[in-house]
């Protein structure tokens, strides 16, 4: 199945195929959400470096003068290599490819061809952006801008890292819009009122409307034929047959349009029902020029409630076994129940 050409701009389309050769619909993630999600992930590293650097000091002081410089030197060192390479190589080990700049923006380092993504191209990645990219040890003006410019001209919106690593972000949330089912046409509103739609499952009502909601995105043949196949699901569990030739879009449209009104009438049947039964739990509409907030709602009078059922005492009776009066019990009548 072929998508209509071409896509929409800024798409960014990804390029991924899964294992059955369907091209998936996974946005490739571009400069703006990536400086985004690094601007997180630089104040989470700052805390971690305080937090790290806190607790060393503390040991270093604790140990005295066991410490000298090359030893306190090397252990900041270290303690930079944890935040800046450790952090994103562990992050996206444990929690699928992210960061916490990634969690909160909606992106996912992956592999190039959409697998999850391994320790040792995290860590190639990260150590290409520490010494080219962020905070760019090898020349950093002049790295920054050739990352910005690789980033911008590659149809992935890969950086120097990913490039190296053989990796690439992507979204993790779609961007479509929902589109409204289109309407019945009115020659056909008559028949779809007349149709026993008891055998049409909620299954074969949601491909119908996924496939109506993206019937534009589609390109020919495929979306004929793919309606005609869905129609012809419809048409094996609804009765009776259309009156005339119509295509096949057409046909799903007023089938799913009639079941859409009659959903709508059986919760309007039910509320109209409960409204009847407790008038107490029905809000009373608004006033005309009354704002649509919910005001408070007071607790019902006392008098407003309905009373139970009389309870009538029903005298003792011996109990034919033991001898004995059986323990006496309340029935309730519910033939004199007051309205």
């Amino acid at each position: 199945m072929r998508a209509q050409p071409p896509p929409p701009a800024g798409w960014a389309d990804a390029g991924l195929v899964s294992g059955e050769a369907v091209e998936l619909d996974i946005r490739a993630a571009r400069l703006g959400s990536r400086v985004l999600a690094l601007l997180i992930d630089l104040v989470a590293q700052l805390v971690a470096a305080v937090v790290l650097g806190t607790g060393l000091s503390l040991v270093l002081i604790g140990l005295g003068d066991v410490v000298d410089d090359a030893a306190f030197g090397a252990s900041q060192t270290v303690l930079v290599i944890l935040v800046l390479v450790g952090y994103p190589v562990l992050m996206e080990r444990f929690v699928g490819g992210r960061t916490l700049g990634k969690l909160a923006v909606g992106l996912r380092v992956v592999r190039a061809d959409g697998g999850p993504v391994g320790v040792g191209q995290s860590a190639t990645r990260a150590l290409v952006g520490v010494a080219v990219e962020w905070p760019g040890l090898v020349l950093p003006l002049l790295s920054w801008a050739a990352s910005v410019t690789v980033m911008l001209t590659d149809p992935r919106g890969r950086r120097l890292g990913d490039l190296v690593a053989g990796t690439m972000v992507v979204h993790t949330r779609g961007a479509g819009m929902w589109r409204p089912a289109p309407p019945a046409v009115p020659p056909l509103l008559g028949w779809a009122a007349a149709l026993d739609l008891t055998r049409l499952d909620d299954g074969l009502a949601l491909a119908v409307r996924q496939y109506l909601g993206r019937v534009h995105q589609l390109a020919e043949p495929d979306r004929t034929s793919l309606g005609r196949e869905l129609w012809a699901e419809v048409a094996a569990v609804v009765s009776p047959p259309p009156p005339w030739a119509a295509p096949a879009p057409a046909y799903l449209a007023a089938v799913l349009a009639e079941r859409g009104r009659r959903a709508a009438y059986r919760l309007g049947r039910t509320r109209a029902v409960t409204a009847a039964l407790w008038p107490e739990l029905t809000p009373p509409p608004p006033a005309v020029g009354q704002p649509l907030a919910p005001a408070p709602v007071a607790a019902p009078a006392a008098t407003r409630l309905r009373p139970a059922a009389p309870a009538r005492a029903v005298p003792l009776q011996p109990d034919p076994v033991r001898g004995q009066p059986a323990r006496p019990f309340i029935e309730i009548d519910v033939r004199r129940r007051p309205r």
